[in-house]
């Protein structure tokens, strides 16, 4: 078979999927970074020819030998050149989040309609080894059904605050926390209703609020919770609980075991079973690897374009309640 031809764009984040693409046979045919120091490194850290550099995206919309582009950019530039290189005929894979307003990701949704091209979008905890046997215990019935659900997306972002992250339409639940309310939406399915509350006490640097806890309805006897601190003063972590009838699941993308809890059929736990796992909390390969099945037509790709934008739509519905005081029921229609 051979091997698929692709771009990165945005060297910053993109080395990580220059070496997943890698890791699965594909072709880097392009690199691209408007920062000429990180292309010269990524460059030679792959191997990767000075005629395959480029500074300008635009100079690889006409090139025929590029199959797909990755796109690694920050998060407000994803709607401009997601929507030129699916026009341009190209296949995408997004960073996460799709994109920061409702408006944007109904864009790329047309531009990926109207090319008939993939858009994927890179929500990587779908990836990871501990959510990928949660998802197992949840769909081969281990827990039962699942009656709460909760995830966290910690992470102290004191150190890394740059222009592009103190952006106020880069909220720290679409930014971040976008990965926890995927997840939840991966394991639980689409919330009906969330409410929010939000507070600003530990990151200076951003105009939004720092930590923020959504109750979220996903139907009539499934509840869920998802909480955001980008300022907290922890290691980063997205511990994640799943609660069902038949028994309870604890884990985390950081830590090489999860821990099982199930009832015998009197109704009492049994001891808690360790199951061992792998830790890839940015598992490129396997996000590529399903990316290339998609585009060869062996398998539907987990995170298209609508299902990227419903991710945002929820994240937008919290913020939207944290700020009015409000339940909000996110809008699916796109």
């Amino acid at each position: 078979m051979e091997a698929l031809k692709i771009a990165v764009i945005g060297l910053r984040f993109g080395m990580a999927h220059i070496e997943g693409a890698m890791g699965c046979g594909a072709e880097i045919a392009a690199i691209c970074d408007c920062d000429g120091e990180n292309l010269r490194f990524a460059g030679e850290r792959y191997g990767i020819p000075a005629e395959k550099r480029f500074t300008d995206y635009r100079e690889l919309l006409d090139r025929r030998d590029i199959d797909a582009a990755v796109i690694a950019v920050p998060d407000q530039r994803h709607r401009e050149l997601s929507c030129a290189f699916l026009a341009a005929g190209r296949h995408v894979l997004c960073e996460k989040p799709m994109a920061l307003t409702r408006e944007d990701t109904r864009a790329m949704i047309r531009a990926a309609d109207d090319a008939g091209r993939l858009l994927m979008v890179g929500q990587i905890c779908r990836f990871t080894p501990a959510f990928e046997k949660a998802k197992e215990l949840v769909e081969n019935g281990t827990l039962g059904d699942l009656y709460y659900l909760e995830s966290e997306y910690a992470h102290d972002y004191m150190k890394i605050v740059d222009n592009w992250r103190a952006d106020p339409l880069r909220h720290g639940v679409i930014g971040g926390g976008c990965h926890a309310v995927d997840l939840l939406r991966w394991l639980g399915g689409d919330p009906r209703e969330v409410f929010a509350y939000g507070t600003k006490r530990l990151l200076p640097q951003v105009p939004y609020d720092d930590a923020t806890v959504a109750v979220m309805k996903f139907d009539d006897n499934t509840m869920g919770k998802v909480f955001v601190s980008t300022g907290c003063k922890r290691d980063y972590t997205m511990r994640t609980v799943l609660y069902g009838t038949k028994g309870t699941l604890i884990c985390d993308n950081t830590s090489p075991s999860m821990t099982l809890f199930t009832a015998g059929p009197d109704g009492m736990a049994h001891e808690p079973e360790i199951i061992p796992v792998e830790v890839n909390n940015h598992n490129a390969a396997r996000e590529f690897a399903c990316f290339a099945e998609a585009i060869r037509g062996n398998a539907s790709a987990p995170t298209d374009a609508r299902e990227g934008a419903k991710t945002v739509e929820v994240c937008l519905s919290i913020i939207e309640s944290a700020g009015t005081g409000r339940p909000v029921r996110p809008d699916y229609s796109f």
